[in-house]
């Protein structure tokens, strides 16, 4: 029977409760549905059978998204075009350099290739540091299949991130309104000094919006899908375009009216723009707008 003693320690941990979901299923709203069963669930446990509140429910929010993630790769074979994590607009930056590569778009992208068991231990190892044993209880596998498992994911995972160091808030801050003001003047030489030569564009429509189907890489080109972007948002009526902070990166916001039209991450590394991630799925957009709060 629920009790005001399970509300309240759900309550107290549901930040660190939603990032793990998050970031074993980058999406927000599938996190969430995951947090209101797994509540359902703890709802129902003896409390005098808790020793470690944290771990339990770590335990049980990792089975759920497991679930869910195993479910969605099944269709994801049918997905039109790139296939982008769910934005995830936060309420303040994170300061904690760990928590901030986490929930960054690259790294969400880069766990998307580990398989589902791969990706839940190297989340609860790798950034959250909870014990073998508690993953093993977490993923269903011996300790020694998760030290194993810790180990493939991790070697993986260096193997293929990028390898720049933090860019700092005022040198993003800096980059990001140089970008803005050359991508609205229509200057290319502005933008592609701004621009990594072997920058990426990928779009996330799912069919069901304008938008390449395929990544668009190089500093020209990105340059010049831009400025005919900026063009094509000045001749629309209604629209408004305003900068947040998703996933711990500058993204543009655009809406047409009350529609929210697109969210677009930009990722800078080097000191230069590296990445774009513009997502124009109206299904991943649906929950983009509400601030969330992450720990770890």
């Amino acid at each position: 029977m629920k009790t005001d003693e399970h509300a309240e320690r759900f309550t107290h941990l549901r930040p660190l409760l939603f990032t793990i979901a998050y970031e074993i299923l980058g999406s927000a709203t599938e996190a969430d549905d995951v947090l209101q069963d797994g509540y359902l669930r703890w709802a129902q446990v003896d409390l005098a059978t808790v020793r470690d509140t944290k771990s339990y429910l770590a335990q049980l929010v990792t089975r759920e998204a497991l679930n869910a993630l195993r479910a969605r790769s099944r269709r994801r074979e049918v997905y039109v075009g790139p296939w982008l994590p769910e934005p995830l607009l936060l309420d303040r930056a994170a300061d904690d350099v760990v928590l901030a590569e986490s929930v960054s778009m690259a790294m969400l992208v880069l766990l998307e290739t580990l398989t589902p068991d791969e990706r839940a231990v190297f989340v609860l190892r790798e950034v959250f540091a909870f014990d073998y044993d508690e993953i093993a209880g977490a993923v269903g596998k011996s300790t020694t299949a998760v030290r194993q498992m810790a180990h493939r994911a991790r070697e993986h995972v260096q193997a293929r991130r990028r390898r720049f160091g933090p860019v700092d808030e005022a040198r993003a801050a800096d980059i990001t309104q140089r970008f803005m003001d050359a991508a609205d003047s229509g200057d290319m030489d502005a933008l592609m000094a701004l621009l990594a030569p072997d920058a990426t564009w990928i779009a996330d429509s799912g069919g069901k919006a304008t938008a390449a189907r395929r990544p668009i890489v190089g500093a020209k080109k990105i340059a010049t899908v831009l400025i005919r972007f900026f063009e094509i948002l000045r001749t629309m009526p209604d629209v408004t375009l305003r900068m947040a902070n998703c996933n711990n990166a500058p993204a543009m916001v655009v809406h047409r009216g009350d529609v929210l039209e697109g969210v677009f991450l930009i990722e800078i590394g080097d000191q230069q723009i590296t990445n774009f991630y513009a997502m124009r799925n109206p299904d991943k957009l649906a929950g983009v707008l509400q601030p969330r709060a992450i720990t770890r």
